[in-house]
């Protein structure tokens, strides 16, 4: 019998200098993303998120919450992907490194295309939580 699981992942909403760090991947799917990766074995969640910021980005952060936990099949064209989405700060300005050409504070009313995988939808429920406290619901998640 084959089992076949999704991958986990990490994803985080970086403030940083006013606006989010977003990085232009080197690998497929080519674009904009939030900075994160795989989770490796034995490893918590939340020590990945910050491993992975400080390979992509060089940038030391302090999660500060958790946004949501996003798992939809087609959510990475590669194969299927669930993420652990956090929000952190960090201070410092990226460079972009391990599988991240570039790192960049945008402003959110500026932020770069296209944005990959489905970093976009993570991006406008973290918008709505900074304005309203809101985070996605498990019955908003089904209907998209």
């Amino acid at each position: 019998m084959s089992q076949r699981n999704p991958f986990p992942t990490v994803d985080v909403v970086v403030e940083c200098q006013g606006g989010i760090v977003l990085v232009r991947r080197r690998n497929e799917p080519v674009g904009w993303a939030l900075p994160g990766g795989f989770v490796d074995a034995g490893e918590r969640v939340e020590a990945a998120a910050v491993r992975e910021i400080a390979e992509e980005t060089g940038l030391a952060v302090t999660l500060e919450t958790l946004l949501y936990v996003y798992s939809n099949p087609a959510r990475d064209p590669r194969f299927h992907t669930l993420t652990v989405a956090f929000i952190g700060q960090a201070a410092g300005q990226p460079a972009g490194a391990d599988d991240a050409a570039e790192a960049h504070v945008f402003a959110l009313d500026a932020l770069p295309t296209p944005i990959v995988f489905d970093h976009a939808q993570i991006i406008e429920d973290y918008l709505r939580y900074r304005a309203s406290g809101e985070r996605p619901s498990p019955s908003d998640a089904l209907g998209r």
